[in-house]
């Protein structure tokens, strides 16, 4: 019952604020495709670069999707509404307002890039988008929020979400496979790239595009992160670290 409170309250502020999510979730995406994918008409991997990219900024806008939809909320409900004194003396375990908002943030994250798939579609790409992508989509997002968990506990004032987000998010969104290959990196450096969740999830989007299938080590990578991630969050909430 936990869970599904919280993921009420993310229903009910979607609904609010749904005209405002959306237009977020398109407007920064829009500018990636009209800017790299039609501006600059070029081939990749023997396809034409729109091919290349739109997976790439699915899979990037699912990442900004979910991240912002919970660093910066539960950074502010913790630091300044003190909602999580009342998460404490509630009767609601609290494994279950972690989970409610990791899915919360991943149905947000996989809204946001379902908006993007939509708008492609009269372009005519031919790529493949199936259920299997929908559900990197949402693993994306699972990771990206409980990151996004994690931050908003560490951080000690209201400007350190956004500072994170500069020094690691953004950085991420440019580097990760999503604009051109990681293939063009430097030896060692290209490697450290494409550990990163971000660049798997591209890589297993553009897999499934291109009319394959998705490799079971880039899930695997993913549900490492989850559980890594995940592990945080549940020890900075039960030890009452910065709350």
């Amino acid at each position: 019952m936990g869970i599904l409170a919280i993921l009420w309250e993310k229903w009910t502020e979607f609904k609010r604020d749904f005209y405002k999510i959306t237009l977020a979730a398109m407007v920064a995406p829009l500018m990636y495709l009209v800017v790299f994918g039609l501006g600059i008409q070029t081939v990749s991997h023997g396809e034409p670069y729109l091919n290349f990219l739109i997976p790439g900024v699915v899979a990037l806008t699912t990442m900004n999707g979910s991240f912002n939809a919970i660093a910066q909320n539960l950074n502010v409900q913790r630091l300044y509404e003190k909602a999580f004194d009342q998460v404490m003396i509630s009767p609601t375990p609290l494994w279950q307002f972690v989970v409610g908002q990791i899915i919360g943030g991943s149905l947000r994250g996989l809204y946001a890039g379902g908006v993007i798939l939509l708008l492609t579609l009269p372009i005519g790409t031919g790529l493949v988008f199936n259920g299997y992508s929908f559900l990197i989509m949402f693993l994306n997002g699972a990771v990206f929020s409980t990151i996004g968990v994690v931050v908003s506990f560490y951080a000690k004032n209201h400007a350190d979400v956004p500072r994170f987000s500069n020094y690691i998010i953004m950085p991420m969104a440019y580097l990760c496979n999503t604009f051109f290959s990681i293939e063009q990196m430097p030896g060692g450096i290209r490697e450290a790239v494409a550990a990163l969740p971000l660049s798997q999830t591209s890589r297993l989007l553009r897999m499934i595009a291109a009319g394959g299938t998705a490799d079971l080590w880039g899930i695997l990578i993913l549900l490492g992160y989850l559980l890594v991630f995940g592990g945080l969050a549940f020890w900075f909430l039960y030890q009452k670290k910065n709350l």
